[in-house]
């Protein structure tokens, strides 16, 4: 493990509950913060170079939770060393680090893999099964809102801090067959934070759907609502309701094909509106990071591309890029490349 201040711990408690791991070493600049992470009595290895971590052959993997602009680096010496990577988000600065860390990967039979946590909680789980599954139908829209009164960080904008999570969900969930080929953004700095506070980002997908992501660090309530819309039932995720997390309602809008009409009905509108059940889907309770744990453990093991790999980071690094450069453009929508988004659930299929 590398990194042991705000979110390392974290993986440091989950690695040491996942039978399949056995934690070796703690790396970190700061060895007393370190130690402190681990115990008075821990067995775990505590060292401040990240050298020795890779000399040590005992070591298969390692998880890398730095700050972003030192991913590229650990990332790459680590794969040199022949070790696989768990690595948190954003898995580098730029989409080009992003590209040469993913093919390294692949090249070697490493297993790269990006923890977007929120993929493995298992509502989103849920959420991706009802969408595969086709019980949503065609995807008609998707609608999230991360909204909150939170820290100003320093080093980013409200889109790089919080978008991130939506962008890996979508991304997550997305049927097959459908990628984003396009994206705009909003933002503003009503306080004069020097960044931006507030976004709307909204990604056109290759279906017709719109995918769109409210942003904010200055709404004084917490929400983290998102809205998947499909042709037969439409989904309400209310992550602060853990009654009643996920509802799926068999409500929504349906058109009456022309060849349909008959003479009589045909002045008439052709939008009828459907009014069914709601219903609550039951979802274990399980800590996310554990599932990421034992995702990483089971891809190396089974010598297998883990749910979010580098690819999916890239994908979200790309999203994210598209994104800063609408807003340098005014809004404008910044095409993707439909083709470099290739989606995880694609690429299953074709193995």
């Amino acid at each position: 493990m590398v990194g042991a201040g705000y979110w390392g711990p974290n993986l440091v408690r989950n690695a040491q509950q996942t039978a399949a791991l056995r934690l070796h070493w703690l790396c970190d600049l700061d060895e007393e913060r370190a130690r402190r992470v681990l115990g008075r009595y821990s067995t775990v290895g505590v060292t401040t170079s990240f050298d020795e971590v890779l000399a040590d052959e005992r070591v298969r993997a390692v998880a890398i939770a730095t700050p972003a602009a030192t991913h590229y680096r650990l990332v790459r010496a680590a794969l040199e060393a022949g070790k696989h990577v768990l690595v948190e988000k954003p898995i580098t600065t730029t989409a080009d680090e992003a590209a040469e860390l993913v093919d390294l990967a692949e090249s070697s039979g490493l297993v790269l893999m990006c923890d977007h946590t929120f993929c493995y909680t298992p509502v989103v789980r849920r959420i991706r099964e009802l969408l595969h599954g086709g019980e949503l139908g065609d995807l008609q829209f998707f609608d999230s809102v991360r909204i909150n009164l939170g820290l100003v960080q320093p080093d980013v904008d409200v889109l790089w801090d919080l978008a991130p999570h939506d962008l890996s969900i979508l991304d997550f969930v997305l049927p097959p067959g459908v990628v984003p080929v396009g994206v705009s953004a909003q933002a503003a700095d009503p306080i004069g934070a020097g960044r931006a506070c507030v976004a709307y980002l909204t990604v056109r997908l290759s279906n017709g759907a719109l995918a769109h992501c409210h942003v904010n660090w200055l709404s004084p309530t917490k929400v983290r609502t998102t809205l998947i819309g499909g042709s037969r039932r439409t989904l309400v995720w209310d992550d602060l309701n853990p009654q009643a997390r996920l509802a799926v309602h068999d409500r929504g809008v349906d058109l009456t094909p022309p060849e349909r009409l008959t003479e009589e009905i045909r002045h008439q509108a052709q939008v009828s509106y459907r009014v069914g059940d709601m219903v609550a889907p039951a979802l274990s309770e399980q800590e996310a990071l554990r599932a990421v744990m034992a995702e990483f453990a089971d891809a190396v093991t089974e010598g297998r591309a883990p749910l979010t790999d580098g690819r999916a980071g890239l994908r979200v690094l790309r999203l994210l890029h598209a994104a800063a450069r609408s807003l340098e453009l005014r809004g404008a929508t910044v095409p993707v490349d439909a083709h470099q988004l290739t989606t995880t659930q694609e690429r299953a299929v074709a193995r």
